[in-house]
């Protein structure tokens, strides 16, 4: 038996004892089930599993601590009532928060952070990492990592333009059809009922082939499907919101639908709307991507993580980790916006820790 696993055993049950002699329950129950795990994928791997979990474990440790510290940051630096909430925050939001963060950094100041232009081909085919390039080179010789930075900026950005629009027509029409009520509802709720219909990824790529796969048609595409879901949930949202007293003493005095939905209806409504906006944008997201991986996305030589996957996937038959990149930096950018909206949802149901 190597010094590593006799350490790392000693280590960590040193750990869990100390945690139940001090009666931390939770960081106990986290520490043996660790080292019950261990000890399963010990006999199964061997060494390399362990140290396989004690990286997984120690980047686990390490994002604990950067969610703590933006957390910590975010609160010193934002209002009182602000402050307050951000306390609330578990580091799970922390964290979404931090990705969300690091990404707008990524996007909005990509030609500063990247150290070469996304179409610049500096190198041969599928070159290695060097000084120069952080990453390698992808199959035209263009730097792996300049392109990742630059489609933090097309990817997302063209993601939260679809996601904006489609926010904006469908939360428009349910809170009119919410308020006007009659006909109107009935009429849009049978339109939105269609159009959710057809599936989503066919009713792309028939409007991308027949108009062809340009930026503005994508997000015209894009906001038609998703625009219906929003809908619905503002429709369901506002129509408990309508039937209120307040809501017929406004128009007992007069009051029109424009005032009604900015004044009474919409500010009653927003905390789902904004947990939905978190949710559609994931979604959004991930099907600019999947367009992008079947060629019908964002189109060359536009840097973009989708089309990236794609070009890159020969790679992977290599042993080379290069094409799962982008994948992962989609990933991981869908589990921290889903981190954020987690907790906005937890917090406008109502409930308490």
């Amino acid at each position: 038996m190597s010094l590593f696993v006799i350490g790392y055993y000693t280590l960590i049950l040193a750990a869990s004892c100390l945690a139940a002699y001090f009666n931390k329950r939770s960081a106990f129950l986290l520490l043996f089930s660790l080292t019950l795990v261990s000890f399963v994928l010990g006999i199964i791997g061997g060494v390399g599993a362990l140290k396989f979990v004690v990286v997984v474990a120690g980047l686990i440790a390490l994002s604990a601590m950067v969610s703590y510290a933006f957390r910590e940051f975010l609160i010193t630096l934002s209002p009182t009532g602000v402050a307050k909430e951000l306390r609330t925050a578990p580091l799970t939001a922390a964290f979404g928060m931090f990705v969300i963060f690091t990404y707008a950094i990524a996007g909005i100041f990509a030609p500063l952070i990247a150290p070469h232009g996304e179409a610049a081909v500096i190198s041969g085919a599928f070159a290695p990492a060097d000084e120069n390039m952080l990453l390698g080179a992808d199959q035209l010789g263009r730097d792996m990592f300049s392109r990742l930075v630059f489609g933090a900026r097309n990817s997302v950005g063209l993601a939260l333009t679809a996601t904006l629009m489609a926010f904006f027509l469908g939360a428009t029409a349910g809170l009119l059809a919410a308020v006007k009520g009659g006909w109107f509802d009935q009429a849009m709720g049978r339109f939105a009922d269609v159009i959710m219909s057809i599936p989503s990824l066919i009713f792309a790529l028939l409007m991308l082939s027949i108009f062809g796969p340009t930026i503005p048609v994508i997000i015209v595409a894009v906001a038609i499907i998703y625009a219906p879901r929003v809908f619905r949930l503002t429709r369901a949202v506002a129509g408990n919101v309508v039937v209120m007293d307040y809501i017929e003493a406004a128009k007992l005095r007069g009051e029109g639908t424009g005032y009604l939905i900015r004044r009474e209806v919409l500010p009653n409504s927003m905390a789902p709307l904004i947990a939905e906006f978190g949710l559609e944008f994931c979604f959004v997201f991930l099907l600019v991507a999947g367009l992008s991986f079947l060629g019908l996305g964002i189109q060359p030589p536009t840097a973009d993580w989708g089309s990236m996957v794609r070009e890159n996937a020969t790679l992977i038959s290599f042993g080379d980790i290069t094409p799962l990149i982008p994948a992962a930096a989609i990933a991981l950018l869908t589990v921290g916006v889903n981190f954020v909206v987690d907790w906005m949802l937890h917090r406008s149901s109502g409930l308490k820790e």
